[in-house]
């Protein structure tokens, strides 16, 4: 079993920036997912385990950076020029590639960080 423990949310104001962490071991894809509320969770960004490739969605790209730090067993996501609608509980989730990052099977799931982003 994988645990995942997700760090660094918090409240800030729009056009700030925030950094989760993702304390993760083993050698998994790590995505990064959020889900604000009514909504329905979506994907964010991903990164391979060598951190060589990444993935985002189109909502964030430009705005937010996923990397890693395997000595640490660490993956970041780097939020830039928050929006309002960036508001949600993020998680972090492992997976398997089925080939790319846009094939992923997610195994396992953290119990999320808040981010609330105020105007």
């Amino acid at each position: 079993q994988v645990q995942l423990v997700e760090s660094g949310g918090g409240l800030v104001q729009a056009g700030g920036s925030l950094r989760l962490s993702c304390a993760a071991s083993g050698r998994y894809v790590i995505g990064w997912f959020r889900q604000a509320p009514g909504k329905e969770r979506e994907f964010v960004a991903s990164i391979s385990w060598s951190g060589s490739s990444t993935y985002y969605a189109d909502s964030v790209k430009g705005r937010f950076n996923i990397s890693r730090d395997n000595d640490k067993n660490t993956v970041y996501l780097q939020m830039n020029s928050l929006k309002t609608e960036d508001t949600a509980v993020y998680y972090c989730s492992a997976g398997t590639t089925l080939g790319s990052l846009t094939r992923v099977e997610y195994l396992y799931w953290g119990q999320g960080t808040q981010v609330t982003v105020s105007s």
